[in-house]
């Protein structure tokens, strides 16, 4: 049985799904401690949270079987990525799912900052009726800077300018296009601090945003701005808000999130009249947790299978219709990785990979993981390679790997190409296609010596002078120590050259002194083996 195990409280619905699937045992464990969340994650595939437990190194570390964590929500901050990417661990989120639910809350907010409803009813309850002491603002008109316009910023934005407001944004990545169709004017982060009436924060909590909103920013800002965070904590820096709102360069502020959490009770925004507060309610919306649930259960199930992967964290995400175009290259990548690292004649320091043909205009990350997935199966002892980790492991080595779409005519359809770039300025290349309505895999090329193989688990590869005899001496000798050759390519020295190359698929890794019987041929100078794969 496949053992998920769900740490804190999802959707009963998205429970269920799991519980449906054949082949998968489900262990609830909501409220576990550390030590029991150890013990429980010791044999478990998946693991599956919300923002309460933490699922650390020492977790990650303990989960010998995980292959993904979910996280039912946006937040990853209780999550160790680094650590489960360098153990190849899929961490996935459920971007979509609350997204209204915090677009709403953030209107909420913005809401009371305008008009001090808190205040009315606090009033009312106390039997006052204080209609003059207690005068708004209205949004119509105003100016909304919102800081991230991802799902939640562009839903705030839309709510917006339903009201009237005119809204600016402050997104790195956010394009002109982008900011075209959705009626928003794209500013700089200065611009943003200049010209906000209202303020609201949509981004993730990053080493860049990490005290974004502090003493400098707010100096930027107009007196009397309305400022909001429904994202994360840690992005407004807290003391800064605090004299912000005590001098009145902040009229109002509304705050879902913390530095801290839960906000300690003696907090000095607890004694802050213009302030309002709520506990992390950004998804806590029946309909929210329903969603999240559900589509969490979903991708956890569906990467268990063997199925896409949606939503990662920690890997990106590829167009379905791309990555089923590019299936059929896969395997062929990964073996085009192994023979170009086994190949290289000294320490390498760069891998470059080229593409051509149709290939071009699609996603080509899944290609290039499994170029690097192949190359790092030939180093000796390196284990649990995968598509999440492997780019993590070749930039430990200090390998860097550069990828290129070529526009240039090719001699076949689609090609692609692994070049290894040594440290003493020498490279070794080898390229590869697919042949034929099979997608026959082949290498059609290594080291600019144009050959046709396939790549089996175990190619003999051999430079040798090209001269007459040279096949039979291999058969003789291959012969003599019982290894068998399935398949033999030749190609000639071209230009003169003394050197020909000679590929042999052979069923099984041969004994050392087969291969030590044919070095010791003058007439062959090389003699290895490349394994890819068995």
């Amino acid at each position: 049985m496949t053992k998920i195990l769900v740490a804190d409280p999802i959707s009963p619905v998205g429970v269920e799904r799991l519980k449906a699937c054949e082949g998968f045992e489900v262990v609830e464990a909501h409220g576990s401690s550390h030590e029991q969340i150890l013990e429980l994650a010791a044999d478990a595939v998946a693991i599956v949270v919300r923002s309460e437990t933490k699922v650390n190194a020492a977790v990650i570390a303990a989960a010998k079987c995980l292959r993904v964590i979910g996280r039912a929500g946006v937040g990853v901050d209780n999550i160790d990525l680094e650590a489960a990417t360098e153990a190849g661990v899929i961490v996935m989120n459920t971007p979509g799912g609350n997204t209204i639910a915090t677009a709403e809350l953030t209107f909420t907010h913005m809401l009371c900052g305008a008009r001090p409803i808190t205040e009315e009813t606090s009033s009312m309850r106390d039997g006052r009726w204080d209609r003059k002491q207690l005068l708004g603002s209205e949004l119509r008109g105003k100016t909304l800077a919102i800081l991230g316009l991802g799902r939640i910023g562009a839903e705030v934005a839309k709510r917006a300018k339903a009201f009237d407001m005119e809204v600016i944004a402050f997104d790195p990545y956010l394009t002109d296009a982008r900011a075209r169709e959705q009626e928003i004017e794209k500013v700089e982060l200065d611009e943003v601090f200049a010209r906000a009436d209202y303020l609201t924060v949509h981004m993730p909590l990053t080493k860049e945003t990490r005290g974004m909103l502090n003493a400098d920013a707010f100096a930027k800002m107009k007196d009397g701005v309305r400022v909001f965070n429904c994202a994360r904590g840690g992005i407004i820096k807290e003391s800064a808000l605090l004299e912000a709102l005590r001098s009145g360069k902040v009229a109002a502020a509304g705050l879902d999130v913390y530095e801290t959490e839960p906000l300690p009770e003696d907090h000095e925004f607890r004694s802050i009249e213009n302030l309002n507060l709520t506990p992390h309610l950004g998804a806590s919306t029946k309909e929210a947790q329903d969603s999240v649930g559900v589509e969490i259960a979903e991708a956890v199930a569906e990467v268990l299978r063997g199925g896409r992967i949606r939503n990662a964290i920690n890997m990106p995400s590829v167009d379905p219709r791309d990555l089923e175009a590019l299936s059929p290259y896969l395997d062929l990548c990964q073996r085009l990785g192994g023979f170009a690292q086994q190949a290289a004649s000294s320490e390498v320091q760069g891998i470059g990979i080229t593409y051509w043909g149709s290939i071009v205009d699609l996603d080509a990350v899944p290609l290039t993981r499994a170029v690097q997935k192949g190359w790092l199966a030939g180093i000796a002892g390196d284990e649990g390679v995968n598509d999440v980790n492997a780019p993590h492991k070749l930039k430990a080595l200090g390998i860097e790997v550069e990828v290129t779409k070529s526009s240039s005519d090719a001699d076949y359809n689609e090609l692609i190409e692994v070049k290894a770039i040594s440290a003493d300025g020498s490279e070794t290349s080898v390229r590869g296609t697919l042949l034929g309505k099979a997608n026959d895999p082949r290498i059609v090329q290594v080291d600019g010596t144009a050959i046709e193989v396939h790549p089996t688990d175990v190619l003999l590869v051999i430079r040798n002078v090209d001269k007459p005899g040279i096949v039979g001496k291999l058969g003789t000798t291959l012969g003599q120590h019982e290894v068998n050759i399935a398949n033999m390519s030749l190609s000639r020295a071209e230009n003169g050259g003394e050197l020909a190359l000679t590929i042999c698929e052979i069923d099984g890794q041969p004994p050392v002194e087969a291969l030590a019987a044919l070095e010791a041929d003058p007439d062959i100078r090389e003699a290895r083996i490349a394994r890819l794969g068995g």
